[in-house]
C-alpha cells in the first residue's frame, strides 16, 4: 500500500516508518505542529529522519488544538510530569501523567489530518507509532483506536483510508531493538516534552526512551 506515516520526530513514529517500508510504499512523511513545547525539536527531527529516509516532508500548522489549553504539553505555566524510573510501571502513578499530558483528541485529530492527505494524494494508508506500553494509559494508543479509525474511514474516505500501526505491539525496549536491526537513524530521534537544547532526562518521555535504550 502507498502510505503517508505521521512523523513526530519521537522513536514510535520512525521505527513504524522503518518497518513499514518493507511492504508497503511511504510516500510522504507528515508533521504536526498543534503548539506542544516541543514543536520546534519535533519537526527538526522529524525534518531530518524524512531527509534521511528519502521522503519529502511536510509540515502541517493547527494551532488551534493547542490553544484548547488544559494540559502540560501546550501550556508552558503547567508542570511536566516528572516520575522517577521506578514509578513507569506503576499504573497509579502514570495514569494521573496521562492525564497530565492529554491533548483534547489529539490522535483523533492528527490521524484524520493525515488521512485527508493520503486521500488527495491517492494513498491508501497512515501509518502511525502506537506502541503497547503507551496504550496502557492513552486509549488513542490501542488496536481498537486503529479498528475504530478503519471504520469511520470506510465511510469518510472515497479510497477507504487505513490506519497502520506496526509497533502497536510493542514496548519501547522492542521498538528500539527493532530499529537498530531495521537500522532506523535513532541519533535523530527527540523524544522530550520540552524545546530545550539537550533532552531534559526529567520527563516521562525521556524516562521511557531513556530506560529503553539502556535496556
Amino acid at each position: 500500500m502507498r502510505c503517508v506515516s505521521l512523523l513526530s520526530g519521537g522513536l514510535d513514529s520512525l521505527v513504524a516508518t522503518v518497518l513499514a517500508r518493507r511492504e508497503h510504499e511511504v510516500v510522504l512523511a507528515l508533521t504536526c505542529d498543534y503548539g506542544q513545547r516541543a514543536a520546534p525539536r519535533e519537526i527538526a527531527a522529524a525534518r531530518a529522519q524524512a531527509e534521511r529516509l528519502g521522503l519529502p516532508h511536510l509540515l502541517v500548522e493547527l494551532p488551534w488544538l493547542g490553544a484548547l489549553g488544559g494540559n502540560a504539553l501546550t501550556e508552558r505555566d503547567r508542570d511536566l510530569p516528572q516520575p522517577a524510573p521506578e514509578e513507569l510501571d506503576r499504573l497509579d502513578v502514570t495514569l494521573e501523567t496521562a492525564q497530565a499530558v492529554w491533548v483534547p483528541n489529539r490522535n483523533g485529530v492528527l490521524t484524520n489530518v493525515a488521512a485527508a492527505i493520503a486521500e488527495s494524494r491517492g494513498a491508501e494508508a497512515v501509518l502511525c507509532g502506537f506502541n503497547a506500553e503507551e496504550g496502557a494509559t492513552f486509549p488513542d494508543n490501542t488496536p481498537e483506536f486503529l479498528a475504530a479509525a478503519d471504520q469511520l474511514w470506510r465511510y469518510s474516505t472515497a479510497n477507504q483510508v487505513r490506519l497502520l500501526s506496526p509497533t502497536i505491539a510493542m514496548d519501547k525496549r522492542a521498538i528500539v531493538r527493532a530499529g537498530r536491526a531495521a537500522g532506523a537513524p535513532l541519533e535523530l530521534v527527540w523524544s522530550c516534552y520540552t524545546d530545550q537544547p539537550e533532552p531534559c532526562g526529567q520527563c516521562e518521555s525521556c524516562r521511557r526512551l531513556e530506560r529503553a535504550i539502556e535496556d
